[in-house]
């Protein structure tokens, strides 16, 4: 009888259960996929890396897109978002010898950043070069600065931290 059930119920003669077994397998191979893929370390994996400087009239934004054309990069502003979107589309071709290859990769990319304020429409400039995407944004005259530092108090022995929205007694 044991001949006629998988493999994956025994082990060294011993029971095992088919629940757990599959679970176990399920969770191997959830952890590694699309490890391998390689728009997971292009752009098309969704959302391009960028880094974001702030000067005391404007912020930049720098967007790495190797490979992208500048026709197929699309900046907007939306409120107080800036989006950078677009797609990447490239193909090789190489032919030697007795052999062809042919590889394409496509893939679309998307990020949104929010502002701290809502700039005016000729404030946003925008600049390609090389692959580096670089976003300007004056700041408007009367923005603030939207950062406060907050005390740490330290909490004495035994007594409790006060809930949010009630005060201590």
């Amino acid at each position: 009888m044991r001949s006629l059930l998988p493999s994956l119920f025994f082990e060294t003669g011993l029971p095992r259960d088919p629940f757990a077994t599959m679970r176990r397998q399920m969770e191997e191979m959830m952890r590694g996929f699309g490890r391998e893929w390689p728009l997971t370390t292009e752009i098309g994996a969704g959302a391009p890396a960028v880094n974001v400087a702030e000067s005391d009239k404007a912020f930049e934004i720098t967007a790495e897109l190797p490979g992208v054309d500048e026709k197929d990069i699309k900046v907007e502003l939306e409120g107080a978002r800036v989006i950078v979107s677009g797609e990447k589309k490239r193909e090789r071709e190489e032919k030697e010898k007795d052999w062809h290859v042919v590889e394409c990769s496509y893939g679309s990319f998307h990020r949104a950043l929010t502002l701290p304020f809502e700039p005016a429409l000729d404030a946003v400039t925008a600049s390609f070069d090389k692959g580096v995407l670089r976003v300007a944004i004056a700041k408007p005259a009367g923005a603030k600065p939207t950062t406060k530092t907050i005390e740490i108090k330290p909490v004495a022995s035994g007594a409790a931290t006060p809930a949010i929205g009630k005060k201590a007694a």
